[in-house]
């Protein structure tokens, strides 16, 4: 599969992006609105299925969130060890800690996310089974 970004995948309501990005910021935790990160090739699209989906698994729970912007929170490299190279390499599982950190941020901000307390992949290389990418 290649090199991943573990992430975490948020509803947010539109107007707490800006907070909670200066919020996540200062843990050294990246913020990508899915429409615009630079791994997607067609991010309103990319956005508008990743937001139904969401809401869609939920069967109601949240349906007020059906118009809120899906982001990508992943972990900046204070929270991985650096290769030879100076790149950030992750050698084993993130630090419990970095888990801690994401999900305390969120919790600040309960009424205005809605999230699963789970991480997923995203590619950081291009790759056929990941449409969506698109690296420059």
């Amino acid at each position: 599969m290649g090199p991943r970004h573990l992430v975490a995948t948020v509803l947010v309501e539109p107007s707490a992006v800006e907070d909670l990005e200066l919020r996540v910021m200062t843990d050294d935790l990246w913020l990508w609105p899915v429409r615009t990160a630079p791994v997607v090739v067609d991010g309103p699209r990319m956005e508008f299925q990743l937001r139904r989906r969401l809401v869609e698994q939920r069967r109601g729970e949240w349906d007020d969130a059906a118009a809120w912007t899906p982001v990508w929170i992943g972990f900046g490299a204070a929270w991985h060890e650096f290769g030879p190279d100076g790149n950030v390499r992750p050698t084993g599982p993130l630090p419990w800690a970095a888990h801690q950190r994401l999900w305390g941020a969120l919790d600040e901000f309960a009424p205005l996310v809605r999230y699963q307390r789970r991480l997923r992949g995203i590619p950081t290389v291009a790759t056929s089974d990941w449409p969506g990418l698109n690296l420059r």
